[in-house]
């Protein structure tokens, strides 16, 4: 079954195509994105149509900052029932878990991780399925979705302590910096915001707890209603608690409210292990890693989930039959 992500997230594409010199109705067509998408917010459409059409629209029209530009543009509206829910929480904390726990309802290509440690606050933007293609646009445009939320109900004023992205800066910072301020890391271990505690326990002036149990009834019974599936679940939890060195099974199986043999007895019932999981995800995660030469190998590591770089690097030659150190060299000399 493919990965689907709610239409909405294509709100202002046709704008900023335009904007870059490029006919968007080509675009979509190049990507296989019917144009009738954008007539209803509520469609969903493959998640591999909508990264591809991104990625193609920046790289065609030479604008490397394409998806941030659509996600500046963006109104809290866009988010359709999960802004009244935002709006009717009680904190900030309690309308960002909200998100994180309804994402899978408008994009199921990437999950939202929140932690809290020694006066920091994290929001840590995961991709569940299809990291190994790039997906600058898309993360942008979520990470300029959450630093609006953020605006909104912090105010104006409010700066984070910073905006992180894995990835490389562009040639020019100019949208970066009217967007999120001079707070702006690249290169880094993770796509997301750090805030601090303090912000999260802001308390949200239009609370109205009748309000908000019906927002979160419906919004929990559109979860409940999703094709979330059992291995779903469970890899989106993997991709969680991977880098605190947390990710054993009964962790897992906790987190989901059961003992770790039923957790594996729903799974093989789809035909799938804990192991194959974990390991499919070590996958999915380790070239986006290893690609960037700055981040070291003993990072790599703890990122997946290992205790040592010796037992990564054991695992990356099991899987790939050489060693980081001789793929990155390959790597380089195609390039």
């Amino acid at each position: 079954m493919p990965t689907l992500i709610r239409s909405s997230s294509l709100t202002n594409f046709i704008e900023v195509a335009r904007a870059a010199g490029l006919d968007p109705y080509r675009q979509l067509r190049k990507a296989g994105v019917s144009a009738s998408a954008l007539l209803d917010p509520d469609i969903k459409i493959p998640a591999k149509s909508v990264l591809r059409l991104l990625e193609e629209s920046a790289r065609d029209s030479g604008v490397e900052d394409f998806g941030l530009r659509m996600g500046e543009m963006r109104q809290l509206e866009n988010l359709g029932p999960l802004a009244i829910a935002l709006r009717e929480e009680a904190t900030l904390r309690e309308a960002l878990g909200s998100v994180a726990r309804h994402l899978v309802l408008y994009n199921e290509s990437m999950d939202l991780c929140i932690e809290e440690v020694n006066g920091v606050a994290l929001l840590r933007l995961q991709v569940i399925h299809g990291a190994r293609a790039s997906l600058r646009q898309s993360i942008e445009i979520v990470i300029c979705t959450l630093y609006r939320i953020l605006k909104l109900f912090l105010g104006a004023n409010w700066k984070p302590i910073s905006v992180c992205f894995e990835h490389k800066a562009p040639a020019s910072l100019t949208t970066h910096r009217r967007v999120f301020g001079t707070s702006i890391l690249f290169n880094q271990d993770f796509d997301g915001i750090v805030l601090t505690q303090a912000d999260f326990d802001t308390t949200i002036p239009s609370y109205d707890p009748i309000l908000a149990w019906h927002a979160r009834d419906f919004l929990n019974a559109k979860l409940a209603q999703s094709d979330l599936t059992m291995p779903d679940k469970v890899r989106k939890l993997v991709l969680a608690l991977l880098p605190k060195g947390e990710c054993v099974a009964e962790r897992v199986a906790g987190q989901l409210g059961m003992d770790r043999k039923t957790m594996h007895r729903h799974l093989a019932s789809h035909g799938h292990n804990y192991s194959s999981i974990v390991d499919a995800v070590r996958l999915d995660l380790v070239i986006q890693y290893v690609e960037n030469r700055e981040r070291p190998l003993s990072d790599v590591a703890t990122l997946l989930g290992y205790s040592s770089l010796s037992a990564f690097s054991r695992w990356f030659s099991d899987r790939f039959g050489c060693s980081v150190s001789a793929w990155r060299r390959e790597k380089r000399q195609r390039v």
